[in-house]
């Protein structure tokens, strides 16, 4: 019985083993989906916070975040993708470069705005939850899908217009607020909503006049509603309409004196074609001097530098 107990013992202890490995190795398969499980519910869960900010400096330039639902903007788009996904936006969000998001410098994280691709006369509703861009000459980052909606994602930049829908965006705050901002749907924006928006008769948009001390902004009328044709080989909800072209200007200010404006004027007449314009805004008179139309945004970039380096630090791209 001795010597069947000495033969029996290293089988019972190989089993024994063989066994131990089996439920190792089932533990540890257990413990790493559960990590896997885990993983997915914390990215879930963390949703951006409503956030305004205080003012800030980016390479020496201020930027002062409001809540402004009377914003409307002309300019240059860009767009951001591969580099960011994956990265946390400025709401503590997590940036997914295939959602309908976009990036600007002042407006409440998270909002809600329309952006007008005026070169083709597309229109989407994205909302905002991060900050940026900081390249000179650009009013808004959209997302890669964004951009792909839009029609600029092979050009990199496009002329458009940017509007705060107010209703959408006060719902956004609250969802944020109560701590539901993902899971909000804004009622007027599907997830691929893009539609066309038309110019006014005239072919121009009404601008955003940037004095050197203060902005001045002037608020331009609703267009009226226009009929709609499909797009296709887009989105069902995507809708073309005609747009007339636009030109783009480096303004390099706008001023209350005449005076001010013709010395301004003198300073930058070698670098483009200078123009001072007068219109009336808040019961006064404004004198804008711009240097344009430019036919790129390549040759706006440049110009825009020299303006700047000549120390003209208020100076910007506009899109009209």
């Amino acid at each position: 019985m001795r010597n069947l107990g000495r033969l029996l013992r290293p089988i019972a202890l190989a089993a024994i083993c063989a066994f131990g490995l089996t439920a190792c190795a089932e533990t540890e398969l257990l413990i790493h989906t559960a990590k896997q499980v885990k993983g997915k519910s914390d990215a879930g869960s963390k949703l951006g916070r409503y956030k305004v900010g205080s003012p800030y400096q980016i390479k020496g330039v201020w930027y002062y975040p409001a809540e402004d639902y009377g914003y409307t903007e002309t300019g240059i788009a860009s767009w951001y993708g591969p580099n960011f996904h994956g990265k946390k936006t400025a709401n503590g969000e997590t940036y997914n470069q295939n959602d309908l998001t976009a990036a600007h410098r002042t407006l409440p994280l998270p909002s809600a705005v329309r952006v007008i691709n005026l070169e083709n006369g597309r229109s989407l509703v994205l909302r905002i939850n991060d900050r940026g861009p900081f390249a000179h000459g650009r009013i808004i980052d959209v997302s890669r899908r964004g951009a792909q909606l839009l029609g600029f994602e092979r050009n990199g930049t496009a002329n458009v217009r940017v509007d705060i829908l107010e209703e959408e965006s006060r719902q956004l705050k609250v969802a944020a607020i109560n701590g539901g901002a993902q899971q909000f749907q804004v009622a007027a924006a599907p997830r691929e909503a893009v539609i066309s928006h038309p110019l006014p008769s005239n072919g121009k948009l009404a601008p955003v006049e940037t004095a050197r001390q203060a902005p001045v902004r002037t608020t331009p009328p609703k267009p009226a509603p226009v009929p709609r044709t499909r797009a296709p080989n887009l989105p069902d909800a995507v809708e073309i309409l005609p747009v007339s072209p636009t030109g783009i200007y480096v303004q390099a200010g706008a001023f209350s004196q005449l005076e001010n404006a013709l010395r301004m004027r003198d300073r930058l007449y070698t670098m483009g074609p200078t123009q001072i314009s007068r219109f009336a805004v808040s019961g006064g008179e404004i004198y804008r001097v711009r240097i344009g139309p430019l036919k790129t945004v390549e040759i706006a970039d440049t110009t825009l530098s020299q303006v700047m380096n000549a120390g003209v630090d208020g100076a910007q791209l506009i899109v009209e």
